[in-house]
């Protein structure tokens, strides 16, 4: 919780420049404010607000081409870390996901529910590509349904079982190797 909190604020104050220039490119890009709010299922399976840089033109709902490359190089998450300070997330942990997925959980699967959401997760990195993953895909909601989500949960419950600091380092430095690509 306090190193949550201690890289968050020292993440933010770091990174203020990039922050200040991501919100005006994306509200140039897509309407102001540039952000965007939606409501994701968190601990114990209460809903919380999710916040992310907007990167769809809210007209036609099309991802812009500033868009594109800030979900390419996961920009658009950096506003989760006020999520982190806000106590609704963590730095490592199951990643959120829209109500009827997490907190429709049964058995041992709902122990993931015991977890903070968080800004990184081995189910997040393995996945780190899942919009292009599911648009080759016949059928994307089924396909979401059927394989990938029960496997982030699978991952998220070895993750659940395995809880240590050595494994939040492990995880929070494998997502800084792949950012740096």
């Amino acid at each position: 919780m306090l190193m949550d909190y201690s890289i968050a604020i020292f993440a933010i104050i770091l990174l203020s420049p990039i922050f200040v220039f991501l919100i005006c490119l994306t509200s140039w890009d897509t309407g102001f404010p540039g952000l965007f709010i939606q409501k994701r299922i968190g601990w114990d399976a209460k809903p919380f607000s999710i916040y992310k840089f907007r990167t769809l033109h809210p007209q036609t709902l099309h991802k812009s081409s500033i868009g594109k490359w800030m979900r390419k190089n996961k920009l658009d998450e950096l506003p989760q870390l006020f999520n982190i300070l806000k106590g609704d997330m963590s730095l490592v942990g199951p990643r959120p996901d829209i109500p009827g997925y997490y907190d429709k959980l049964t058995g041992e699967d709902r122990l993931v529910l015991q977890l903070k959401p968080g800004l990184t997760s081995e189910a997040g990195i393995k996945y780190r590509s899942e919009e292009n993953l599911l648009n080759q895909q016949e059928n994307p909601l089924q396909y979401n349904d059927t394989v990938l989500f029960p496997d982030k949960v699978k991952m998220n419950l070895d993750y659940y079982h395995n809880l240590s600091l050595k494994e939040d380092c492990y995880i929070l430095l494998k997502t800084f190797s792949l950012l740096k690509r």
